[in-house]
Parts: C-alpha cells; structure tokens; sequence
C-alpha cells in the first residue's frame, strides 16, 4: 500500500472513532509539485485518494477536491489606487487574464509586506466533485491561510525532530493536535 493511500486510510479511520461519522467533504491542499509533476498528481495520487475513500466502504462518497499549490512563482501583481502603483491589499483573487483557461487555477494574495512586492501563492484545483463555485472555494482558500500563523516553523521542527529522533514520534503523539 502507498503511504499516501496509508496515511488517508489512517486519517479516515481517525475521524470516523471520534466523530462517529467519516466527513462528507475532502479538500487536499498539495504542495511541492512541479508543472511536470501535474500528470503524476492527477493520475498517481488522485487515484490513490480515490481508493483509499472507496476502501472504506462502498455507500462512502465525499465530495473531493484536490489543489495544488505553488508558493514560489514568479508572478507579481500591483494595483492602481489613487495614482500610485502599489502591492495589492492582502485577499486580492487573481482569477482571470492571467490564468490559463483550460485550468481551474487562480492566485491569492494573502499578506502584506513592508518592503518589495508581495509574492501570491498560486493554486490549481486538479481534482473537483465537490460542487463548490470558484469563489467559495478561493475564500475558503484564503481563510486557511490564517489558521496556523507558525507554519514555517512546523516544516522546520518536523526536520529538525526526524533528523534527532531516527524513528517515529511516540504513538501516543498521534492523536494530539500540536500547536507551537
């Protein structure tokens, strides 16, 4: 079994002992792909999701949706105020003019910078039954990126602990949501 297909299992299973019910929507936020990558995700782990919902038994059917993000682009947007170019506000959707047409992708600026221009982080929904319109699910999107203020450091410490320990966190860890 893939670990991808074995880690959704586990988080099904998961959800269904505490909530006594598996979750009528499955929203994957995936990041470090590549553009020559897209293929891999969409016919690999897309299928591996799907399996993983369908092995927990056959009246399961969630509504999914499978996005990719790119933090590290090289687009920048400015807007016009007044008669000054400056950084977007922070919650500009670039939906259109910009984005391919035969992709469901769309750019969101979600932070203010002091200094330079603000870098969007862009998003490529490559999976959908969910049944969401585009501006439900680009203000869904937006509202993530502010639930978990540290996330650079979560990247940080889940290395730093790998390279520590050499095997897996305690067992008893797994249930518990860690806040740093």
């Amino acid at each position: 079994m893939d670990g991808l297909k074995l880690a959704l299992c586990g988080a099904l299973k998961d959800y269904l002992k505490f909530n006594n019910c598996l979750p009528s929507r499955i929203i994957v936020y995936r990041d470090g792909v590549g553009d020559g990558q897209l293929h891999s995700v969409v016919n690999d782990e897309v299928s591996q999701i799907i399996e993983s919902i369908k092995s927990m038994g056959q009246d399961y059917e969630p509504k999914l949706s499978v996005v990719v993000v790119k933090k590290r682009i090289n687009s920048r947007f400015f807007a016009q105020i007044h008669s000054k170019v400056l950084n977007p506000p922070p919650g500009t959707i670039v939906d259109s003019e910009v984005t391919r047409p035969e992709w469901d992708d769309f750019y969101i600026v979600s932070q203010a910078v002091r200094m330079g221009s603000v870098s969007p982080t862009h998003y490529k929904v490559v999976y959908d039954t969910s049944g969401l319109k585009p501006d439900h699910m680009q203000r869904l999107t937006y509202k993530l990126c502010h639930m978990y203020y540290n996330w650079q450091y979560a990247h940080k410490l889940a290395f730093l602990v790998g390279q520590s320990i050499h095997r897996e966190p305690g067992v008893k860890l797994d249930d518990l949501l860690l806040y740093l």
